[in-house]
């Protein structure tokens, strides 16, 4: 009886065991595929955010980069410019006008935002225009190759010479370049004039603005000067405050152009801007208001 109790507790516990390791062994094991499927999911999501957060990146480096949405953001076009008739100058009030002035004035209009006029040192500009103090230079400014590369320019809407400018009872005198050499020069500096006035040979100092230069002939600090022509038609002669001033020898012919930043977009949005106005007839208005519009260049 008791071999029989016995041998009956063994066979129990040996089909205990059994069915503890049949249950073991037919537990679902993990399937090595499902494993790495689930570390690809997550090694592709990884790398789809880092797309996304890529191209974020990169819409809003465009956005930074874009001189036109940066000037509409701050709500004002803040304009670097001298003293210069007809392009720049005060009105009795003590407001911007001109040539430039007007037509910077109606594209910040398009723009929609507020132009401001900064007054700046011309030898300065680019310095002005890469520090952000300024967003455009645009008075009369001459497309050099200095400018150029400098530079992101627009195209060009005026033509200029760099004229000599002497008192009128000795022009006579001075009929062409050769005949200048020995006389004092008064020039812009950075200008145009200045790089006349070397390419030349001749002997100048270099001031701040080219209406400074007019002072110091009319004065005879100096014998003459250098200065754009469109301004020696507005400031020297007849009806003038030098009455007894003249412009003589040509020493180039040029053109105007509008400077931005290096690279900006804003050059190509004025240079839309220009070709719109000058179709429909706003630039030649302004220009016929300020006595240039023979010097315009068709758009």
């Amino acid at each position: 009886m008791r071999k029989r109790f016995l041998t009956i507790m063994m066979t129990g516990m040996m089909a205990a065991s059994l069915a503890a390791c049949g249950s073991t062994a037919d537990a679902p094991a993990e399937n090595p595929a499902d494993v790495t499927s689930a570390a690809d999911k997550a090694t592709a999501a990884g790398e789809t955010d880092t797309a996304a957060d890529a191209g974020t990146e990169a819409a809003t480096g465009d956005a930074a980069d874009s001189d036109v949405a940066y000037i509409k953001e701050k709500g004002t076009l803040i304009v670097g410019i001298t003293d210069f008739e007809p392009m720049d100058y005060k009105d009795d009030s003590g407001n911007w006008i001109g040539f430039d002035a007007d037509l910077a004035s109606k594209i910040a209009e398009d723009l929609g935002v507020e132009v401001q006029f900064q007054e700046i040192d011309w030898d300065n500009k680019i310095l002005e225009l890469d520090g952000k103090t300024i967003d455009v230079v645009w008075n009369g400014m001459t497309l050099t190759d200095e400018v150029k590369k400098s530079m992101e320019c627009t195209n060009a809407y005026l033509n200029n010479a760099q004229v000599v400018v002497l008192p009128a009872d000795k022009a006579d005198q001075y009929p062409d370049a050769a005949a200048l050499k020995d006389l004092s020069f008064a020039v812009e500096a950075g200008s145009a004039g200045e790089a006349a006035a070397e390419e030349n040979g001749f002997n100048y100092t270099a001031l701040q603005a080219q209406s400074d230069t007019l002072m110091e002939v009319q004065a005879g600090t100096s014998d003459a000067s250098i200065i754009d022509l469109l301004m020696a038609g507005a400031m020297i002669g007849e009806g003038t405050s030098y009455p007894e001033l003249t412009h003589t020898v040509e020493l180039t012919t040029e053109e105007y152009g509008i400077g931005c930043r290096k690279g900006s977009d804003l050059a190509a949005y004025i240079n839309d801007e220009l070709v719109k106005l000058y179709q429909d007839g706003t630039t030649q208005e302004i220009a016929e208001k300020y006595g240039v519009q023979e010097a315009l260049v068709a758009q």
